[in-house]
């Protein structure tokens, strides 16, 4: 599944030992217990999972890495863990859904790439577009909710800032209703994602990948990619894409639109170099006018992001502590529906309900009643 070697696999449980753990050590007929504990700190299943005499599943059913050999990024170890992670829940909630008789089938017909990303962006922004709000995360908890009324799940997971490796994506699609999301500094990107990730549930295509602007201006894309552009960006921008479609060639004369494109922005949650991405495959920027707009708003990231770092270190020297705690992710209403209707109906019990919804019993009472 991570297709690990042998030599890899090795070396990740040995980190920090004097002594590596060799391959006697770990594939012969007995094992030792602290090997065991680090084996799983690596794969974080259980220990009963390796005394388990049953082979583990390798069916397609079992894994998106079964049912497809290549992604559209490169993914690094704790991608796989994440993405098997949410497969596993996908599985279990597909478990219990059945077991409370809940109806999970697919309401939305399927589409491919020959159809229009433009026209049916405009026929699902009446079905699954909210009611605008400014407030970027009010905004993406809304379209969550909207997605679960047509039974689309869609989950957020946070990487703490300590976390020696993160995961190196910002989304995912796994058949037949899961979409997954990363959770970042900058909402716009996360509400990008999904309007993504939305493309390729329509497609019934899965993927799992990076979507920073680089990604998005790669004129290279596959047909599916550049359809599901095409799609989050219709999604999200509406009508202001006949302001946008009516501008002159953006250039210094102008200003480059900023003071529209800013407007523009500020309204759909589609960010500003997302917007000018859009006029640089409209033809209606050059790419060394696109590369000079996004150097800067790049110089103006990495200024703000040394301002703040300075400012953290100017609080700590006057002993002022950070209030900063680990982001809690959105749960989607269809999640945890189906997780109150199976405590219901007898199939799950008051604790599997804490764990599978991530909260601390004091907490059921607001869950359950």
């Amino acid at each position: 599944m991570y297709k690990l070697s042998q030599k890899e696999f090795l070396s990740k449980i040995s980190v920090g030992l004097k002594k590596p753990i060799s391959e006697n050590d770990v594939f012969s007929d007995k094992i030792k217990v602290s090997y065991l504990k680090r084996i799983d700190k690596l794969f974080e299943k259980g220990i009963h999972y390796y005394l388990d005499p049953k082979a583990p599943e390798n069916s397609k059913e079992a894994s998106v890495f079964f049912r497809k050999e290549t992604f559209g990024t490169d993914l690094n170890f704790r991608a796989k863990k994440i993405v098997t992670q949410f497969e596993e829940l996908k599985i279990s909630i597909s478990a219990i859904a059945k077991l409370a008789e809940l109806n999970t089938e697919r309401k939305i017909p399927k589409y491919s790439v020959n159809d229009d990303a433009q026209a049916i962006a405009k026929e699902f922004r009446k079905i699954l577009y909210p009611k605008f709000t400014s407030k970027r995360r009010d905004f993406l908890k809304s379209l969550i909710s909207k997605f679960a009324e047509h039974n689309i799940l869609v989950f957020e997971f946070v990487e703490t800032h300590n976390r020696k490796e993160k995961a190196n994506i910002d989304g995912f699609f796994l058949k037949p209703n899961v979409i997954v999301l990363k959770r970042h500094q900058s909402f716009r990107r996360e509400i990008f994602t999904l309007a993504h990730e939305l493309g390729h549930y329509l497609l019934n295509q899965e993927e799992i990948e990076i979507l920073d602007y680089n990604v998005i201006a790669d004129k290279h894309l596959t047909l599916i990619e550049r359809w599901c552009n095409d799609f989050a960006y219709y999604f999200l921008v509406g009508e202001y894409h006949n302001q946008i479609k009516e501008l002159d060639r953006a250039s210094i004369d102008n200003d480059y639109h900023f003071d529209l494109i800013k407007v523009i922005s500020d309204n759909t949650h589609l960010s500003q170099i997302a917007l000018f991405t859009r006029l640089l495959f409209q033809n209606q920027i050059s790419q060394s006018n696109y590369n000079k707009v996004r150097d800067d708003f790049e110089e103006k990231f990495k200024k703000h992001q040394k301002e703040k770092e300075l400012q953290k270190i100017l609080d700590e020297q006057k002993g002022i502590k950070s209030r900063g705690s680990v982001a809690k992710p959105i749960s989607s209403p269809l999640f945890v529906s189906t997780i109150q209707t199976a405590f219901y109906e007898g199939v799950i019990n008051e604790y599997e309900v804490c764990k599978k919804l991530n909260i601390k019993p004091d907490k059921l009472d607001k869950f359950i009643q």
